[in-house]
């Protein structure tokens, strides 16, 4: 019988070839077997897409469900064969693009502004796109698959940001700016790509989103830069939203999506954001940006909605909030009204399906408003019960590096604020990630690896493998008053945990809580009273409280552990000590002690590789 992991067309063939069958399944499982030593994922901005939009994510990941399709952005793939055509300065830019024809090339004037609210519908095929562009030439802009800066607008440093790259000769107005003038963001059309485009807000507008893709097909953002104006606020920057289909925000810049307190316009800033309307929506692709909000980065869901958002690819992206958001850090700055800034986390799900989270740096997230400054949280919500379909399924993490935050995960199922109960929320995925420089009270938050609340639906169905994580606070919080939470596995990982509370603690919701009523018999008691059909094997546990089931390796200290170096809670080299390798002192217990034969914990070279040029 042919093998089920090969395609169709080569399944049909080998049916009829034995010999070819059996020399295939060879193959195949001797680069599965090489696989399972982790090797770094591929890092190009098509590296999962071919021509022709093939998907190459491959079927699974652990539980997960891998993308099932993809959106192909290279220019080679992309073409606009036209005419170029020369805007001026004064042009009304809408008129102009509506009087163009497919796979004509706009060329707006360097340093020009063009004020709009929506551009036309213009119904071309993937043949002939319409581009728009800076009539800055390509020599002056940064490199097809290069992320822009703000230094080519002409800003060289942002306050409280990274350094990031500069044009030949230093900062320069090389960019077009549109003008948004559209409260709920201007509207673009279908087969568009935008490339060295400034898109900002006039402030004397009301703007609550920059740019929304409502209806939007084959739609590519490359190389553009999206903020507010000065002394502007705007809470949303890019909508993948309301039936958009096959959109792309690569190797671009948002800066300055943020809600204040109290006077605020808005509660809830993201840079990218959608998952909500009645038409489908999907094959989205987020690659290679600066990605910077006060809320949450990057988040899918959260409002009405009939639909999922489907095959969302998040790759080489640098999730990020300045501390110079945080009141209480050395040059903190407060909003243009003087209060605080409304943060709540990196990156978060409330409404998707088949979403892979790969080789992303996330950084900064503390405690604030409603939020307690967990990174990462996968939440199915039926949002004020309008969401009933709303569900988080499929979603891969791995590769990412996590750090600087209050918490690593909230894996939520939990009623919205009417009472309503989501769809579904399992099948996740997550491993080969590092998280580190875990603050507890000091960012207004637990400290914890993870949290795990089920009311409703259940939680399920969840793979936490080879990863590695020093916090001061639980391995896990966990609330659970229902039926035990079934195919919960923990294997393979290291974590440093802090022994002020409970190892695996209550999270809440009294003593009807699982986690309540065994929490003070060790961690094993826990997990047989919280989980069925659960695996907690092959872990190095540093710290905690002990109670641990068979087969745990634990530590006392990390030197004991064989972490090859430390310092203030920051993984400077996460990597285990082998026997005689320079620099250590013993060979970790956790080296090559993973059911898989490799070291316990993430493939640190992997990570690094894969996050590499990311910040």
């Amino acid at each position: 019988m042919a093998p089920q992991f090969l395609l169709p067309s080569h399944r049909s063939r080998l049916g009829k070839n034995p010999a070819l069958a059996g020399l295939l399944v060879f193959l195949t499982l001797a680069c599965f077997s090489r696989m399972s030593a982790a090797s770094a994922p591929p890092t190009g901005e098509n590296a999962y897409c071919g021509k022709g939009d093939v998907p190459q994510f491959g079927d699974k990941d652990g539980p997960a469900q891998l993308p099932k399709t993809c959106y192909y952005t290279g220019l080679d793939a992309t073409p606009s064969p036209g005419k170029q055509i020369r805007v001026s300065a004064k042009a009304d830019l809408a008129a102009v693009l509506d009087g163009a024809k497919c796979g004509d090339t706009l060329l707006l004037p360097a340093g020009a502004s063009f004020d709009v609210k929506e551009l036309p519908l213009k119904k071309c095929d993937d043949h002939h796109y319409i581009t728009v562009r800076t009539d800055a030439p390509d020599s002056k802009l940064p490199p097809e698959g290069t992320r822009i800066s703000p230094a080519w607008a002409g800003v060289a440093s942002l306050p409280g940001r990274p350094a990031f790259a500069q044009p030949a000769g230093g900062p320069a107005k090389l960019m077009a700016t549109i003008v948004v003038l559209r409260p709920s963001g201007a509207t673009v059309g279908d087969h568009m790509r935008f490339i060295g485009i400034e898109w900002t807000s006039d402030p004397t507008v009301p703007i609550g989103r920059l740019v929304t893709t409502e209806g939007a097909d084959h739609v590519i953002f490359d190389r553009n830069w999206f903020h507010p104006a000065e002394g502007g606020e705007i809470g949303k920057g890019l909508g993948m939203m309301k039936g958009a289909q096959d959109v792309a925000a690569v190797n671009s810049y948002f800066s300055g999506f943020a809600c204040i307190q109290r006077t605020s316009q808005c509660t809830d800033a993201s840079a990218i954001s959608g998952g909500n309307g009645d038409e489908p929506t999907g094959t989205l692709k987020i690659y290679n940006n600066f990605l910077e909000a006060s809320g949450e980065n990057v988040m899918f869901g959260g409002g009405e909605a009939t639909i999922n958002p489907t095959d969302i690819e998040i790759r080489r992206n640098h999730l990020f909030k300045p501390l110079i958001w945080k009141d209480d850090e050395p040059g903190y700055v407060p909003g243009p009204n003087g209060n605080r800034y409304i943060v709540k986390n990196l990156f978060e799900l409330k409404n998707g399906q088949r979403v892979l989270l790969e080789a992303n740096l996330l950084e900064n997230s503390w405690g604030g408003f409603s939020q307690t400054g967990f990174a990462i949280l996968l939440t199915p919500k039926d949002q004020y019960n309008k969401c009933p379909k709303c569900q988080v399924t499929d979603v891969t993490i791995r590769f990412n590096r996590i750090r600087n935050v209050a918490g690593g995960f909230q894996l939520s199922n939990v009623r919205s604020s009417a009472g309503g109960v989501a769809a579904d929320g399992g099948r996740y995925s997550i491993h080969d990630l590092i998280l580190d420089n875990v603050h507890d009270r000091d960012y207004r938050g637990p400290g914890s690896f993870a949290q795990m609340l089920s009311v409703g639906p259940p939680v399920h169905d969840i793979l936490l493998d080879h990863v590695t994580a020093f916090v001061p606070g639980p391995l896990l919080g966990i609330t659970n008053k229902e039926a035990k939470l079934q195919n919960i596995n923990i294997i393979n990982s290291v974590f440093s945990i802090g022994d002020k509370r409970p190892s695996l603690a209550s999270a809440g919701g009294g003593p009807d809580n699982c986690a309540t009523r065994s929490q003070r018999n060790g961690a094993e008691a826990v997990l047989k009273e919280c989980f069925a059909n659960y695996k907690f094997e092959k872990n190095l546990i540093i710290g905690g409280r002990g109670g641990w089931p068979s087969g745990t390796f634990t530590a006392s200290s990390l030197e004991s552990a064989g972490i090859r170096q430390m310092g203030e809670g920051v993984n400077r080299n996460p990597r285990l000590c082998r026997a005689g390798a320079s620099g250590c002192g013993k060979a970790s217990p956790g080296a090559a002690a993973g059911s898989d034969g490799r070291d316990l914990g993430a493939d640190v070279d992997a990570v690094e590789a894969a996050i590499a040029g990311v910040e």
